[in-house]
């Protein structure tokens, strides 16, 4: 018996990837939509958390996992005494909104001379199809002695400046397409590479410093704005005969590029997923700081005796820091200071 000629075809690998685009979109307008709606209330929250001493340090305390693992006691002694605000922000809400900065304030202290440390990260597309967050490393003026990142944030940074001088040396030349500009070529001969990949070496990165995390650039490679419209554009135009019902072959890496690639990927990230970081704190710690606090307080009654401020020969553990005693000693009175609460790493 023949088939009904009516019956239905199976859909093609097009019109799926061209469906999966179209959520895509709609979770992206649900995100500008939440954004604009929430703004208000963050503004409100903001007013109402900087009338509670400490109240940000304490939010990390309880932060998430993928957070609070990269988190040293070290940090917490620093987030303790002076951090008093942080803040997230889409600041390419209409075009990119899953571009975020991240707005750390602080206190005078004797770590650095910094009262904000401004993060930012641009969702970019790169012509090999990869998107996602691409950073620049950011100064830390830090104090004499006090450089908690051990000189890699300033070797970062070194690093950074040099690639960007040889890709401006580059197009001065005319040799520089727009998909090269800031992917800092040949970037190993660099002397500012080798010496950040000693640092590295010379470094064990179970202890990093969360302070790191303003040295992230990217988990692939740095993508400039330029090659991001490119690629932007192109996508667009895949999408545009995806829906057309045209079968699309996927882009892919010629060889200078996968050379390029492993190149950037050498060694000299100093804080391996720092994307993912930024996502957890722009999705989780920021929305949900009250909870995080107040989840801070109500953990006091219930783990007080189970917690052990002093180790076999007496001496406070080095691998434990009292939060809540480093951010009330001496600081406020007992009404407004937290209770002591221990932090294990």
């Amino acid at each position: 018996m023949a088939a009904p000629t009516d019956a239905p075809t199976a859909p093609t690998y097009e019109e799926l990837i061209a469906l999966e685009q179209d959520f895509d979109d709609v979770d992206l307008e649900i995100l500008r939509q939440q954004s604009r709606l929430s703004e208000p209330l963050y503004s409100k929250r903001a007013a109402l958390v900087s009338q509670i001493p400490h109240f940000w340090p304490l939010v990390l305390e309880q932060s998430p996992p993928e957070l609070d693992t990269f988190i040293q006691p070290s940090d917490s002694a620093l987030f303790a005494d002076c951090l008093t605000a942080i803040h997230v922000e889409r600041f390419e809400l209409d075009t990119s909104p899953r571009s975020i900065a991240l707005k750390f304030e602080f206190a005078p202290n004797e770590y650095f001379e910094d009262a904000v440390l401004e993060k930012k990260f641009w969702y970019r597309r790169s012509k090999a199809g990869w998107a996602g967050l691409v950073s620049e490393p950011v100064k830390i003026r830090w104090k004499k002695g006090k450089d908690l990142t051990k000189g890699l944030t300033d070797a970062a940074v070194a690093l950074w400046e040099a690639r960007q001088k040889v890709a401006d040396t580059t197009a001065v030349n005319g040799k520089e397409t727009a998909n090269d500009k800031g992917k800092g070529k040949k970037a190993g001969q660099l002397p500012e590479y080798t010496a950040l990949a000693r640092k590295l070496e010379a470094n064990d990165p179970s202890g990093a410093s969360f302070f790191c995390f303003f040295g992230f650039v990217g988990a692939k490679r740095w993508i400039s704005a330029e090659e991001n419209v490119e690629a932007m554009r192109e996508e667009r135009e895949r999408r545009e005969r995806r829906r057309r019902g045209e079968k699309v072959e996927e882009e892919e890496m010629d060889e200078e590029e996968k050379v390029d690639e492993e190149e950037d990927q050498a060694d000299v990230e100093i804080f391996a997923g720092g994307d993912e970081v930024a996502n957890v704190i722009a999705e989780d710690l920021w929305p949900n700081a009250i909870k995080y606090f107040t989840s801070a307080q109500e953990m006091d009654d219930e783990n007080m005796s189970d917690m052990e401020f002093e180790d076999a020969s007496g001496g406070e553990s080095e691998e434990e820091v009292d939060i809540r005693g480093l951010v009330g000693k001496g600081k406020k009175s007992a009404e407004s200071s937290p209770p002591p609460k221990k932090r294990r790493t």
